[in-house]
């Protein structure tokens, strides 16, 4: 068995980390936390909201306004969570299923993180404007422990992405603003899993995989205002990424060792979703003003993790589109003070039985409080405090490694998500000038 054939085969058992990873904080691996405003009424009115701070989710935000200005946000994401082993199994050529070994218990595999974003929007007379907007829509880092008992399938994975968002929006009438986007991305991404040896005696052996690359999608968006409500469409387009890199592979014994070492110029392609945007803002009172938004996102595109020449192998992910949903107040105490407040609820697009210890998903409750405050009549600070509560799940894609060959190893992966939440700390400033 040639090594090229033996890394195609061995990529299959972790692979599905190179684009995504972890227990985020919108839906799978899909950061939100782009603006601290937003994030103060849970995402509950942006589409429909004015303004740079709004650019991510809706380029006509900027629109006929008045002056130009700046916003920049940062996001403290604190995850907890356990994955714990409820019974998984290896079975090496020529032996039976037997316990997969190691910690079963794996406290808090999601680093702490922080999230920057920004934007700016400057008037080009009354009706037309030009924005740019900086953002990370998919970035973490997950770290199992050597020992874990998913090391087989996730070790350490990192992903980091990087969204230029240049606009172009236009106030075509009174009540109707459109806008569009270009969304410039960078990845780069790297993981890890550990590989078996044929006898439980030996070490474990390692893979690990990484690549980069550039890749372009689009946002359009609609604003239909009067005087007192505002809804916002918008569409944001599905992005497929082709990520350039290699394959390390090393530590394996025996029969195994002559496979050692690393193949060039792999390539990966794999979508991030499409998202179909609605929301709305009403101004029940000069004080009051009620938020609602849902979000379809078109997860199913992301159903495989397509290698190129030399793997040429295809790795089945089969998620499945879903929801978000959301609604908020912003209430101004004060001409100078706002505070605000709202509930999310996002559904996982990962199926039970596919679900895998780098993506370990779940339905979630994003309840959140925040508030802006007007230090000078230009200068305005936004801070904001979500609680994002997890429902458990199964830990339960099977995988095998080696698969296909006379020493194909397969692993009945069976655990669960216990206990899993996050607090998010957010705070940002808006400029105008």
């Amino acid at each position: 068995m040639s090594f090229r054939n033996l890394a195609a085969l061995t990529v299959a058992t972790g692979i599905g980390g190179l684009a995504a990873a972890g227990q985020a904080h919108a839906q799978a691996f899909y950061l939100q936390e782009q603006a601290a405003r937003a994030a103060g009424r849970a995402f509950s009115g942006e589409t429909a909201d004015t303004g740079a701070a709004s650019l991510w989710w809706n380029p006509a935000a900027i629109a006929g306004i008045p002056e130009a200005e700046a916003t920049i946000s940062a996001s403290v994401i604190l995850p907890k969570g356990d994955v714990t082993d409820n019974g998984t199994a290896i079975r090496r050529p020529g032996g039976a299923f037997a316990a997969i070994g190691g910690s079963a218990a794996s406290r808090d595999p999601i680093n702490n993180g922080v999230l920057p974003s920004g934007a700016v929007a400057v008037p080009l007379g009354d009706r037309l404007a030009v924005g740019l907007a900086v953002t990370s829509p998919y970035s973490f880092t997950t770290d199992y422990d050597g020992d874990s008992w998913v090391r087989y399938s996730a070790d350490r994975t990192y992903l980091r992405t990087f969204d230029i968002q240049p606009s172009v929006a236009v106030a075509v009438t009174d009540w109707l603003r459109v806008g569009a986007a270009a969304n410039i991305e960078y990845v780069e991404s790297s993981f890890s899993n550990a590989l078996p040896n044929l006898s439980a005696a030996l070490p474990d052996g390692g893979q690990k995989l990484e690549g980069e690359g550039w890749d372009l999608g689009w946002t359009a968006g609609v604003q239909l205002h009067n005087d007192r409500a505002t809804v916002g469409i918008s569409y944001k387009s599905a992005i497929e990424h082709t990520l350039n890199g290699k394959v390390a592979i090393g530590g394996l014994l025996g029969p195994l060792a002559a496979q050692n070492g690393t193949v060039e110029d792999v390539s990966a392609r794999f979508y991030t979703p499409a998202q179909v945007m609605v929301g709305g803002r009403f101004r029940v009172t000069d004080a009051l003003t009620l938020n609602a938004q849902t979000i379809r996102y078109t997860w199913d595109q992301f159903d495989a993790i397509r290698l190129g020449a030399p793997l040429n192998t295809a790795l089945p992910q089969n998620y499945r589109n879903t929801w978000s949903y959301a609604g908020g107040v912003d209430y101004a105490v004060s001409p100078r003070l706002t505070v605000r407040g709202g509930v999310q609820r996002a559904l996982t697009p990962t199926r039970d039985g596919d679900r895998d210890a780098r993506v370990p998903d779940s339905n979630r409750w994003n309840y959140a409080l925040g508030a802006s405050f007007d230090v000078t009549p230009k200068i305005s600070l936004d801070a904001a405090a979500n609680y994002v509560d997890f429902a458990d799940s199964t830990i339960d894609r099977p995988t095998a490694a080696y698969a296909g060959t006379p020493v194909q190893t397969p692993i009945a992966i069976d655990g669960t998500l216990t206990d899993a939440r996050a607090v998010i700390l957010s705070l940002g400033a808006r400029v105008r000038f």
